[in-house]
């Protein structure tokens, strides 16, 4: 077989691995050969140096050369058989649980020297070591330095570090699939020497070319599946969308609102797809309160104008008609804009279906429900999918697809995250990222306050409203729990609810959608002037008029979420404030995400400072995205390597490379069964 076939066939290919073996291992997902080869080293066993009795410390792993003077093998089952061994410093006993006489007399004669090497135990006032791992009368076999690896319960350590040692030497030279001048930049190492320098213990601790190369493999596996799909989907021909700049003119004069200009750039990104015969698949990614529902409604404007429909799909069907309503207010009348929602009766639905087809509808706005395969468009021209930072790479080319050739896509994100980042999720999109915020915001002032002080805090928001403002207080749970120590949304909300004369309204996933709507409703038209709430609010909903946020237990919620909460304020010209409530003997973590809210609006340093104090899985969810997780790279550490991997995409792509060239990466990594799926 060829080396690739090799290193992914099933480790029952390897010499000495029994189906007993093979099981343990499936434990760890270590199925192939190349699986075999990512169970790195967790540490390094030292056996060099050869102790003496007296030297010997207790609880780590040594070696020494021992005279075998006694046995000790017990007639009663079920108890050790031990060997008397000494040197000239000291004593010290083999013990041996389930060995044969036999076998213990041959690997340990009487009266031979022999080496021994295991984990010291300090037992009934001597030392012994249990099981040793290795025995030998030639010390020059033992006297080694040895990786150590994480192994499930049954497997021999002494036996894995042979199987190991076996793939590394049986490891196949690869065709080389780096050009010359990324290769320089590693000093010219092979991917099978950067592999077997990986699994020297010398090198557990240290970086140098061998891991530099082995993450930047990983990485361009990673970017050549992105760029394949960005490829194919340009080579899709489309026709061009035709208009002018009426839109942005009419909707910046009806709201009073000027532009931002990353709000221009990233418009004009957009525009430039739109009117281009290749398929726009593109994402607008924006901290909160930036302006990216303008940009997209310009975008959709620009759509009807040259005689095609919209599609915009929200994640709630609060957020769903709040994008309605704010389109009813700034479209002209003649565009015809229409809502579905799960809460649309028969006949409505009905409706809105038929005209929908008969192109009597140029703007649809609703939820995932939008894309069901009962609902047909007669020509729909444009994608728009708001907050949906978890479809993966799949899921996106699928709706690509669906949607059909003429039509554009459009995804939009409220999740600032680095660069290396959207590069890694969205890699398969281009980006447009609007940074800036309107002129007229200012920025959200935050303040840390402990529960003792919640007086205080009541009596800050109590002078708000007076004011003729508006405030969100945000809760963890709904309900009280015995398990956790948290205020619960149902119980503060009574209680504000008797301070401030029934002028609070309480918010959560619970409650049906018209009682939702009643709540949202009569705080926005300010019939009420508190939303005691969940976590429900955190994402999409605007009201300019609520500038104060109360955030329980702040220390429980993750930085990245926090910046979202707080971003529910601070829309409007008005001055807002957050306030985030803890008790006391917080931990260091919590202590370190409540600063660096305090010291920063910036949703992009927030989330870059979120992922060190987390890690980037949890708050990316690899899951969702479509590519399994990295072993090697962390797009934190590893920027230079990641910006590197984008270069040497733009060259593959300028300089139109096939890319079988790289499908030895692609197998080996992982990627290949994702480009079958999804080409």
């Amino acid at each position: 077989m060829t080396g690739i076939e090799y290193l992914l066939s099933n480790i029952n290919n390897i010499k000495g691995i029994g189906s007993k073996t093979a099981n343990l291992l499936k434990k760890k997902n270590i199925i192939t050969v190349f699986d075999l080869l990512w169970n790195l080293p967790r540490d390094y066993v030292d056996r060099s140096y050869i102790f003496n009795v007296n030297e010997l410390q207790v609880g780590k792993v040594q070696t020494l050369k021992v005279l075998i003077k006694k046995y000790n093998f017990p007639r009663k089952r079920g108890l050790p058989n031990r060997v008397l061994c000494e040197d000239k410093t000291g004593k010290i006993d083999c013990v041996f649980f389930n060995s044969y006489e036999g076998y213990i007399r041959k690997i340990l004669p009487l009266n031979h020297i022999v080496t021994i090497s295991g984990k010291v135990n300090f037992y009934n006032k001597k030392y012994q070591i249990v099981n040793p791992t290795h025995i030998s009368s030639d010390e020059n076999s033992i006297k080694k330095i040895e990786s150590k690896y994480k192994l499930t319960e049954g497997l021999n350590e002494k036996k894995y570090q042979k199987i190991i040692n076996q793939v590394l030497r049986d490891l196949p030279d690869l065709k080389e699939w780096l050009n010359n001048d990324i290769l320089k930049k590693f000093n010219n190492i092979s991917w099978k020497k950067s592999i077997i320098k990986l699994h020297d213990p010398k090198n557990l601790n240290k970086k140098g070319d061998f891991l530099n190369r082995l993450i930047f493999d990983e990485i361009l596996s990673h970017f050549l599946i992105s760029s394949n799909i960005r490829r194919t989907i340009k080579k899709i021909k489309k026709i061009k969308k035709q208009f002018d700049n009426k839109p942005i003119n009419s909707i910046a004069k009806k709201i009073n609102y000027t532009l931002t200009n990353d709000q221009l750039k990233s418009l004009n990104e957009i525009n430039n797809d739109l009117k281009s015969d290749k398929k726009m698949f593109r994402l607008l990614q924006g901290d909160v309160g930036s302006g990216k529902t303008i940009v997209a409604l310009i975008s959709c404007l620009n759509v009807i104008q040259s005689k095609f429909q919209v599609a915009f799909m929200a994640p709630t069907e609060i957020l769903a008609k709040q994008h309605y309503d704010l389109t009813k207010k700034i479209f002209n009348k003649d565009i015809k804009v229409k809502l579905l929602t799960g809460k649309a009766d028969y006949r409505e639905r009905k409706i809105i279906l038929d005209n929908l087809i008969k192109g009597k509808i140029d703007f649809l706005i609703g939820t995932h429900s939008l894309f069901q395969d009962k609902i047909k468009y007669k020509k729909l021209g444009l994608i728009i999918i708001d907050e949906q930072h978890k479809f993966g790479v799949r899921q996106r080319k699928k709706l690509s697809d669906k949607a059909g050739k003429n039509c554009d896509i459009l995804l939009m994100s409220a999740t600032p995250i680095p660069r290396t980042m959207i590069m890694t999720i969205y890699g398969d999109m281009d980006t447009s990222v609007i940074t800036s915020k309107p002129k007229n915001r200012k920025e959200i002032i935050t303040y840390s306050k402990d529960n003792k002080n919640i007086k205080d805090v009541i009596k800050f928001i109590d002078k708000q409203i007076s004011n003729g403002n508006q405030i969100f207080w945000v809760c963890p749970l709904i309900e009280e729990s015995k398990k956790v120590d948290h205020q619960s949304s149902i119980e503060r909300y009574k209680i504000l609810n008797n301070i401030f004369n029934n002028k609070v309204g309480l918010l959560h996933g619970g409650l049906d959608k018209i009682e939702k709507e009643k709540i949202l409703f009569n705080f926005l038209h300010k019939k009420i002037d508190i939303i005691v709430s969940t976590t429900v609010i955190e994402v999409g909903i605007d009201f300019p008029n609520a500038n104060v946020i109360v955030i329980e237990n702040a220390n429980k919620f993750g930085l990245s979420q926090l910046h979202q909460l707080r971003g529910r304020v601070g829309r409007g010209s008005k001055e807002s404030y957050c306030i985030l409530m803890f008790k006391n003997n917080l931990s260091e973590n919590a202590k370190k995400r409540i600063k660096i809210l305090k010291s920063s609006n910036d949703g992009f340093k927030i989330s870059e400072q979120d992922m060190k104090l987390r890690g980037y899985g949890d708050l990316l969810g690899f899951k969702q995205s479509g590519i399994k997780s990295f072993r090697l790279a962390d797009p934190l550490i590893n920027e230079n390597l990641f910006f590197l991997a984008e270069k040497e995409i733009k060259r593959i792509e300028s300089e139109n490379e096939d890319l079988n060239n790289y499908l030895p990466l692609l197998k080996l990594y992982d990627r290949a069964d994702i480009l079958n799926d999804i080409v």
